[in-house]
């Protein structure tokens, strides 16, 4: 009687399935559709050719098949996720695009003043009893120190008017300030927040960026409030 020819285990299957995946990768041919039908034509021609005395293992084989629809299940929603990642991207360069020509608030503690004004912002970790904002000049002497009042935790804009202390106008240019948050006696988490207008929207890898000019560019997530 002739012997029936029988492959090693229901392994092989895999085996042989993860060497021609590999294979295919790097000429980027290969996909989770034709590895299915790869695997299909290799378990039905293994189970047509099995020994009858020592036949696949049931359970080897629905391993498997798991690990295949689990493969594809991963792709098809990677798949997805680049979609919607896609989506959300060109919806993020319609909102950016908007902003050119606008006013925001982003980190940074300078200020421009001119025409007898400049502005700022300051953004509170938590709700406060009273913000002292502090104004600088060259070399950091305090030119001014006024008190902006309670204020709700997030970001709010400021103006102040170019007067020192002493009541007479500073020149136009720029200047600096910092800024003192108190709640019950107990300094607050406060950040400076600098105003810049929007000239440009620039498309980097990981994400769009607006044109501050001379502030530079900040990262369109960074806006902290827009004016």
């Amino acid at each position: 009687m002739a012997a029936v020819q029988a492959s090693s285990s229901s392994s092989d299957i895999l085996a042989s399935l993860n060497a021609q995946s590999r294979a295919g990768t790097s000429a980027l041919v290969s996909t989770s559709e034709e590895v299915q039908n790869r695997f299909l034509k290799l378990l039905v021609t293994q189970l047509k050719n099995q020994d009858p005395l020592n036949p696949l293992d049931n359970a080897a084989v629905t391993t498997q098949i798991s690990q295949i629809n689990t493969v594809t299940g991963i792709e098809r929603l990677n798949a997805t996720l680049e979609t919607l990642l896609s989506t959300y991207n060109d919806g993020q360069a319609v909102q950016a695009a908007a902003l050119i020509g606008k006013s925001v608030l982003v980190r940074g503690s300078g200020l421009v003043l001119a025409n007898g004004t400049a502005s700022g912002g300051v953004n509170l970790a938590e709700p406060v009893d009273d913000v002292m904002l502090t104004i600088l000049g060259a070399g950091g002497s305090v030119l001014q120190s006024q008190r902006l009042g309670a204020r709700d935790a997030g970001s709010f804009a400021f103006s102040w008017d170019g007067k020192t202390a002493a009541g007479s106008d500073a020149p136009p240019g720029s200047y600096g300030f910092t800024v003192d948050a108190v709640r019950g006696g107990e300094k607050v988490a406060a950040e400076t927040l600098q105003i810049g207008t929007v000239s440009a929207l620039v498309r980097e890898k990981s994400g769009f960026q607006l044109d501050l000019g001379g502030l530079g560019r900040v990262d369109f997530g960074k806006v902290q409030q827009i004016l």
